[in-house]
Order: structure tokens, then sequence, then C-alpha cells
């Protein structure tokens, strides 16, 4: 009973109805607007597998999961097992049901990793034959084919051939009396032919008259000429429809035969509707699927950014207000939250969203909050919302919550508790009752007293004070039911003490019996809970008290503060009024306000500063990815090149062996002499100078002046010099928007000098000795053999554009072109081919700026027309 209410006041059926319109055959949509809540946890984990594999196999296929021919036939097979004949149309329903639903499994075969949904239709018969003799027997008109039986078109043949007679006969009566017809028309009444005659005209057409025209005027008139073919028309018909009747009859047996299968598909069908129907609905609510965690676990509840679906609904197709969404994020140990905060603040609906997520996730929908998105499950969600008064049943605002409230215990199985609260706020009403002496409720509270008596509702004010302590101070066992209950307005409706006094009992007693409380209620002794036991927490909603309104925004763990007499101010209410009613409710109230206003300012600061450190991290984070793709770029930039000279190398080898091994042969064949001798060392040495490669020049050293730019060579990064080096040996440099501190070991000079400490390059002016430049010695072996290469090697080399000098820079951006096209003439000599396009002359750009301010290029120009012209660069080298 009382769950029924829940769904009622938290308005689940017009939820149902909104999920009805993502159905897309009419068995899902009754089901959806009945939509069962399971009563296991089991069960609703299965709905949520089904939703989540439809949601994903939607993703997966461009129309989505179609059910098109599937239909409702449901009566039809009941007709079918009550031995009735089925119409063409509802056997033709039949035959397109069948086609959809294999349609429909073979969709879900050819996927993978469903193994909810391929279960499910794993138990599906389609029973082709039965579908191919229904396509075959009727068509798609949904009438008996010709081809049903030879009978049948033997039958239909020798009525279209009577039909044939009769049309002729009457076209040359019509010819011959056409001063006796009306027009030229043959119609029919009933199942005979007849053609309009003037009623004057009836004897030069002698017939029978079937109709006449509402003046009298025209008569129809079947002529006695064809009066003997219109019998046999008629026979002939009814031999039709008795063989049509004959086939409608054989296929409708066969279908009573297979009326199990055929019901098991109806019933898959509609369960894989109604998933796909949750998935669609999720995806428009931009929902995510939920997680049940087990509290007893110490799993936090967190729904993140939560909105209610049904004010979603709203702003998207009644032109409603954008929602609000809350942060629900409670801990294990809290068993009871009370919230507090100014009327149409969004206390209600912040229950009633709670309420409408526990059981979109029971039913296997996705709940509208961001990831992730964990909730318990609860066995029941039961409610309190709203009034509940009735003059019918002489109840008032208090006792209406008090009935329901007493279904809400006695539903989560305390019914001793129940029994004893219940005299504790009978006892509440009766005192209450004369503060207001017309109120209906006085005949409940007789009734009472008569049970339970004057005497043992009077008690004095220090029993109740007692009873307060030991309330705070002593715990029930742990909670037996694993609900969810929410209660709008606690205690409201009676005397604010007495009612204040029962809201604490209450709150008390869900604590120790019920999984998760919420209630809202406007009395401030409920706040100080949080600060008596460990299980309460305080909650409020915002007000906004410049704009008078509220802002609908949760905030935890600060109680909600009275704002009625700022409002009242702000209104222009007399400033005496305002000054007595501060003084009636007393400085306390009133430092407790200016304290609650502090911590809300505070968490106000703290949500600003939070979201400046969100935003900060993003940034950090988007520069990191983007620095670590580049840093991958160039790294496999390098393997690459890597890859590509060992293997010009190995090639080089293996010629320059081969062709030893030639001149080696020679020798061997022929008689050794000294002038063979000789010509063989001259080989060997043009081998040795076409194969060996040129010898890097000696990098010189350098000082960085603040403006230079330099390399970062471990980054990967140019980079601007904004100050000269410390005492440290550190400066600082800057590459787009970001400032760093580098060490002189760290850089190099764009044409790869490095950078020296001062004491380093102080001692190497005092001699040169044998031990060389630090550059030179991280040119090894080939820094050596600089002085044994001649000077004109370069200068002999002739500019012939190969795939060696040539660099193609065509789809990168500019500041990757430019750690490419460094690279390439610090390895290069001579004259290299720069390939950049046209596109939109920003590469181009970027690449003549940076040639410019290169120091190891002495000029560069476009190329000849037939190397590219305008979209490739020529750069002559130092």
């Amino acid at each position: 009973m009382i769950q029924s209410e829940t769904l009622e006041l938290l308005e689940w059926s017009r939820l149902c109805q909104h999920l009805a319109t993502f159905t897309a055959t009419k068995l899902g949509a009754i089901a959806a607007r009945n939509l069962v809540v399971p009563d296991t946890q089991a069960k609703s984990q299965e709905l949520l597998n089904q939703t989540k594999e439809v949601y994903e196999l939607d993703s997966r296929l461009s129309a989505g999961l179609s059910f098109a021919g599937i239909q409702d036939i449901g009566e039809s097979l009941e007709r079918a097992e009550l031995q009735g004949i089925l119409t063409a149309e509802q056997l033709l329903a039949i035959a397109t049901t069948l086609t959809g639903t294999r349609q429909l499994r073979r969709s879900i075969d050819q996927q993978q990793d469903l193994p909810v949904l391929q279960e499910l239709v794993s138990t599906v018969k389609t029973d082709p034959e039965l579908e191919q003799d229904i396509l075959y027997c009727i068509d798609e008109q949904g009438k008996v084919a010709d081809r049903a039986s030879p009978k049948l078109a033997e039958i239909r043949d020798r009525v279209r051939q009577l039909r044939q007679r009769i049309t002729q006969t009457l076209q040359g009566i019509l010819q011959r009396q056409a001063n006796a017809v009306q027009e030229q028309l043959i119609t029919q009444r009933g199942d005979r032919f007849v053609i309009p005659v003037k009623a004057p005209q009836k004897d030069a057409i002698p017939g029978i008259v079937h109709d006449a025209s509402m003046s009298g005027a025209t008569l129809y008139v079947e002529p006695n000429a064809i009066v003997a073919l219109g019998n046999q028309l008629r026979q002939y018909i009814a031999r039709e429809q008795a063989e049509e009747e004959a086939i409608r009859r054989r296929l409708t047996e066969q279908v009573a035969a297979v009326k199990p299968d055929l019901e098991n598909l109806l019933a898959v069908v509609t369960i894989i509707d109604l998933a796909s129907a949750r998935a669609r609905y999720s995806y428009w609510l931009q929902a995510n699927p939920p997680r049940f965690c087990d509290r007893s676990q110490g799993e936090n509840t967190t729904l993140r950014q939560l909105r209610h679906p049904l004010l979603v609904w709203q702003n998207q197709h009644e032109q409603g207000q954008p929602v609000i969404p809350v942060d629900i994020i409670v801990q294990p140990h809290i068993r009871v939250i009370t919230i507090t905060g100014p009327n149409t603040g969004g206390k209600t609906v912040t229950l009633k969203t709670l309420g409408l997520a526990a059981l979109m996730a029971k039913v296997g929908l996705f709940i509208p909050a961001k990831e992730p998105v964990e909730i318990p499950w609860f066995d029941m969600v039961l409610a309190d919302i709203g009034d509940e008064q009735s003059l019918q049943q002489s109840l008032s605002t208090f006792s209406g919550h008090i009935r329901r409230i007493s279904r809400i215990l006695e539903a989560i199985g305390e019914v001793g508790s129940r029994d004893e609260l219940g005299a504790g706020s009978r006892g509440e009403g009766d005192k209450g009752e004369g503060g207001d002496k017309g109120d209906k409720e006085d005949k409940e509270d007789k009734e009472d007293k008569e049970d339970k008596g004057e005497g043992g509702d009077k008690e004095d004010k220090g029993d109740k004070e007692d009873k307060g302590e030991i309330l705070a101070t002593s715990h029930q066992p742990p909670a037996t039911s694993y609900s969810l209950v929410l209660l709008d307005e606690v205690g409201a409706g009676t005397d604010p003490v007495e009612g204040s006094a029962l809201a604490i009992a209450l709150l008390r007693h869900l604590a120790d019996n019920a999984e998760l409380s919420m209630a809202t209620t406007h009395f401030g002794e409920l706040k100080a809970l949080k600060y008596q036991d460990e299980r309460f927490e305080n909650a409020s909603v915002e007000f906004n008290e410049e704009t008078l309104s509220p802002t609908y925004r949760l905030l935890w763990g600060i109680p909600g503060r009275s704002n009625a007499l700022a409002i009242a101010a702000r209104l222009g209410l007399k400033p005496e009024v305002i000054e007595q009613a501060k003084h009636q409710v007393g400085e306390a109230t009133e430092d407790v306000n200016q304290v609650i206003a502090g911590l809300e300012a505070q968490r106000r600061q703290q949500e600003t500063k939070a979201a400046q450190a969100q935003q900060l991290l993003q940034q950090t984070e988007r520069l990191y990815r983007q620095l670590s793709e580049r840093t991958a770029q160039l790294d496999a930039r390098e393997r690459e090149l890597r890859a590509s000279q060992e293997q010009a190398i190995q090639q080089a080898i293996a010629q320059a062996k081969a062709e030893i091994a030639q001149v080696i042969r020679k020798l061997q064949q022929g008689t050794p002499t000294a002038q063979a001798a000789q010509q063989a060392t001259v080989a060997i040495d043009r081998f040795a100078q076409q194969h060996t490669p040129p010898a890097s020049k000696p990098k010189a050293e350098f000082r960085p002046q603040a403006g230079d730019r330099i390399r970062i060579p471990r980054l990967g990064q140019t980079a601007e010099v904004l100050n000269e080096p410390n005492d440290d040996g550190e400066l600082i440099v800057r590459f787009g928007l970001m400032k760093m501190t580098v060490k002189l070991e760290d850089i190099e000079s764009l044409d790869g000098k490095k950078a020296t400490p001062q004491e380093r390059r102080q001692g190497r002016q005092g001699g040169q000795g044998g031990q060389g430049s630090r550059g030179a010695e991280g040119q090894g072996s080939r820094g050596a053999t600089t002085n044994n290469q001649q000077p004109t090697t370069n200068n002999q080399q002739p500019t012939i554009r190969t795939s060696q000098n040539t660099i193609d820079l065509r789809g990168s951006r500019v500041a990757d072109a430019e750690i490419v096209l460094d690279k390439a003439i610090s390895e290069a000599s001579g004259t290299i081919w720069i390939i950049h396009g046209h596109g939109t002359g920003k590469l181009r750009q970027g690449v003549h700026n940076f040639l410019q301010q290169h120091p190891m290029v002495s000029r560069f120009e476009a190329a000849a027309p037939e190397d590219g012209g305008s979209g490739v660069t020529v750069a002559f080298l130092r």
C-alpha cells in the first residue's frame, strides 16, 4: 500500500509515460506504462545488463535495433487456440512478426560481447515454415492470394469471366437503350449489377428493380438478360469464400499448434523492446549506468550533478526552466540527512530526485548524473511528501502525515516502535488541539484518548528532557530494513515545540531501523543532531539574499538559516517591526545565523578556488598531453631516421664488400704484379672515399644572451632566452606560453653549439694543449677525422636534388616543421630542398622566417617550376 503511494507521490507514472514514447512496439509501450519494480537486486542487475548491451548495440548499428513488422498478435493467438478462424490480416500480422523477429535475432547474433541479449534470443523459435506458408497464401494487401490453392485460382478465373460477360452485356444495353437510361453507368446494388433507368422508361428495359433514387426519378434495374449470369456469379463467389475460409482454417490450425513458441517470441521481443526503450531514454537524458554499492563495505553513495528526469523532460518538451543539478554524496556511516532552508528552495525536489534515482536504478534505467554513479539497492523506497489533508476523512495536515508515517514504519517492520511512536504523536495532537479548535483532527484525538487515556499523555517538561538525553546517548541495533525513507516537512502541522520533539524521535528511530533517510524541515533543533550522533548529516538549500530567490543548489555540512527577516526588510517592512522581531528572536539566533552566513561565504570562496584549480589542472593536463604527443612524434621520427641510416650504411657496406671481393677475385685469377696491386689499392681507396660518410663540423661553444633563440634537446623545443645565465649556470627561457628555468648544460644554439659555464670557458682561454674542447670530445672519432677530409669535398658536390637532400614538411605545424628542419640542416651540407606546399601559406612563411634567422643558411629561394615552384624552397648552406 505505502509503496504504491510512494510511486504516486514521486510521479512514477509520468516517468513511465515518458519511457513508453521510446518503445517501438505496442506491447513494449504497454509494458513501459506499467513498469514493474523488481524485488531482488539480481533482477535489477539483469535489467541493467540488458540496458547496457542494447545501449552498446545501438552505438554500433547505424540505425539501431529494428522492430519493423513486429505487431501485437496476442489476441490472434488466443482466438486460434479457441479454434476460431483468423482473418487474412491477422495471419499476415503473424507472418510479419515472425519475419521481424528473425531479423532482430540475426542483428543480435551477428554481434560480439552481448551475452545477455544472445541468451534471450536463443530461446526464440521463428517457425520459418509457418511464415512461408502464410506469405505464400496471403498477399501484401492482406487478401488470400490466387496461388493459395488450384481450386481457388480456378474459381476466381470463372468469377472474372462471368463479370466480364455481365459487363459486356450491360454495355450493349446502354448503347441500344441510350434514351431510356439516366446515364452511361454500370453500378452494383448488393452483389447484383444494375444500370440507372429513367422511371418513365422502365418498361423499355425489362428486369428486376433493386433500388431507386431519393427523388424516384431513377430506378436501378438488373436487366433480365443478366439475371442468370448474376445468379451464376453469386454461386461462384460463395464457393470462393468457402475455399478462402478453408485456407485460413488450415493456416490457423498451424498457428494454434505453435502457440507456446509464439507467446515466448512475443515475451522476448517485449523484453528487448523495453530494454531498447530504457537505453534510448537514458541516452536522451544523457544518463550514466549506475553501480549498486554496498554501504556495509564502506562504499560511498555518489550522485554528482544529479538531475530530476521529469524536470529535464519539462525543460525539453514543455519550455520549462533550466534544471539545476544537485550533488548527493553520502558516506556509509550516515543514516539520516536533514535538509533545511527557505520555502521553494528545492528541498522537496531533492527528495523526489533521490527517490526517482533509486527506482530508476532498480528497473534498469541509467541515472541522469555524472560518472561514477554509485547508489545502494534499496528493497523499499518509502516517502511522505506533500499534504494528505482530507475533509471527507476528517484528516488535518498533521494527521495525514502521521497516518502515512505510521504506514512507513509498519512497512519497514517495526510494529512495536510504530505503536509507541503513534501514541506519542496522538498525545501531541491533543496538546496542539487547543491552539486550533476548528481542526478536523479532534475526532481522531477523541478516539485515541479513549484507548490511551488522558493520563498517559501527560508528562512534565523534565521527563521530556530526560527522555531526550536517553535517546541522544543510546543506539538501537543495526537496521534490519534496507530501505530509503523520504520525509517532507517532518513534524510540521502542529505545535512547533512538540512537532520538533516528534521529528527528533522519528529521525532517531529511522537511524536505527532504516538504511538511509532524508528529511526536510524548518525546525532549528534538528540541526544539532549532527553534533550528537555521527549517523546524522546536515544539508541546506542556498538562498540569494540580494535577489530574494533560491539558487536551488544543495550545500552539504551547513545547516540552513532563517531568511524571513532579511526578506521582510528588503520587501519594505517597517524597520521598527524588523528590529522588534530581531529582539524577539534573540541575539543567540542572530549569532548562529551570522556564523552560518560566514560558513556559506567560506564555502563559496572554496568552491571558486576549487573551480580555478580544476581549470588550471585541465590546462596543465592538456599541455602535458600535447608535449607527450610531440615527444612521441619526435622519438618515432628519430627512430625512423636511425633505421633508414643504418639500412643505408648496411647497403653501402655490402656494396663495398662486393666490389672489394671483385678486386680480390681479379688478383687471384691472374699473376700478382706490382702494377695490379697498385691498381687494387687505388680502387679500394676510391671505394673508401665513396662510402665513408662526411665528417661533421666541430661545433663551437657559445654564451647565450637575452633575446637569443636556443634549443632544448631533451624536450625537443626551441625557446627564447629571457635573461643571461646566473652564477649557478641557470637561465630562464620561454617557449609558447610556458616559462622555465634550465641549466646551461641542457641547451644549445640553433646551429648545434653547446653552451659552457663561465669557469670552463676561462679554462680554455688559458691554453689549448692536446685536450681539445668539450664539443670536440662530444664528436668522438668523427670529429677527429675532420682534418683528414679534403676541404674542397663539399664544393665539388653537384647541386642535384635527391631523396637525401629533400625534406617534406607538408601537413606539419610550423613548430613541428622547425624541429625537423633544424635537424636536417645540422646533418646536411651544400643545398637542401624543402617541400612545404601552398595551402594557406602559413607553413611557407614559417619556413622562410626560420631560414632567415638560421646561422647555417646563407640564402634561400623558390625552386624552379619543374621542382615545385613556390611550393618548394631551396636553401643554400654555409
